[in-house]
């Protein structure tokens, strides 16, 4: 099969197939009573991750280590210089203080973690087993924490909608089960796509998976965030990529790891691993910047990212 046709269809997939599984998820959540905080936390939060998990998963069973970390490095990267950079640009995104102390603290913790096992050259089952742990005590604290602030609540619209929604539980099973065939296939695709792009072109597969495939599995998180930010809605926007970030290195690392090792490439543990790390602080300094990121700080990080890809151009060239 032509190479484009692997990758566009392996977007496509992801694209349609994520935002398929999160509507199902989140409508199904609506429908047993969870409350919008679970939501968001676990169903939403590993929906948009999805396509970073089965893309990571099917790259480590065909022996492409590059791809299945590079996938996590650069989704991270592109989460906050491309697609924060692009809300910022779109509407000022205003930081909730309270929720930032607690989830910046996690967004460093896992990006430190993350940091530390690629220097130590291997993500072994170990290692994963830590970082699924660690987002559990996180989602459980959370929870809990808003329960006795009193936020927590089921979410029962007040028009009496839910007596009036028709979807019945197993449409909603229907399209998450569709969502993820169609997740697992774009993966499976862009994969080997990639894999392809990288023999053709004599391009690492580190390079590859940074760049291209980050692209592709962060399309749920940069469709979402964007749609929040054109409505106004920039907590959602910006809670979406930190809880996103945290996802994908304690979840999808985590999980990988643990069915299968990874090994780090050393250009990733000499270079990427640490423009991740030092791309986090710079979102601690420009959120705590009167708790709100301005245009002007979206042109930054969009312009960062530009010249980080073309950083992995001239590397990749000589």
């Amino acid at each position: 099969m032509d190479i484009a046709l692997l990758i566009i269809g392996g977007l496509l997939g992801l694209v349609f197939g994520g935002d398929l599984l999160v509507r199902g998820a989140v409508d199904l959540a609506h429908r047993i009573g969870l409350s919008p905080l679970v939501i968001g936390l676990t169903l939403v939060g590993f929906g948009t991750s999805t396509p970073e998990l089965v893309t990571s998963l099917q790259a480590a069973f065909v022996g492409s280590p590059g791809i299945a970390v590079g996938n996590v490095v650069g989704s991270n990267i592109a989460n906050i210089l491309l697609i924060l950079g692009v809300a910022a640009l779109l509407a000022p995104v205003i930081i909730d203080k309270a929720a930032f102390r607690r989830d910046g603290a996690v967004l460093v913790l896992s990006a430190l973690m993350c940091l530390g096992a690629a220097l130590f050259g291997r993500f072994t089952p170990a290692i994963g087993a830590v970082f699924v742990l660690t987002l559990a005590a996180y989602l459980v604290f959370t929870v809990l924490q808003e329960r006795q602030a009193g936020t927590a609540r089921t979410d029962v619209p007040a028009d009496g909608e839910s007596q009036t929604q028709t979807g019945s539980v197993w449409k909603y099973l229907a399209f998450v089960a569709g969502g993820l065939v169609l997740t697992i296939l774009g993966a499976r695709f862009l994969v080997f796509g990639a894999i392809d792009v990288a023999k053709a072109f004599n391009v690492s597969e580190a390079v590859i998976g940074l760049t291209i495939v980050a692209v592709g599995t962060s399309l749920p998180e940069l469709v979402t965030t964007v749609a929040a930010a054109r409505r106004g809605q920039s907590d959602i926007a910006f809670g979406n990529i930190v809880g996103s970030n945290i996802f994908n290195v304690l979840f999808i690392l985590g999980a990988t790891s643990l069915v299968h090792p990874i090994a780090v490439p050393a250009s990733i543990a000499a270079f990427d691993i640490w423009v991740m790390t030092g791309v986090t602080a710079l979102l601690l300094l420009v959120a705590m910047t009167n708790w709100r990121i301005n245009r002007i700080e979206g042109g930054v990080l969009l312009g960062a990212y530009v010249a980080y890809n073309i950083w992995l151009g001239a590397m990749a060239g000589s």
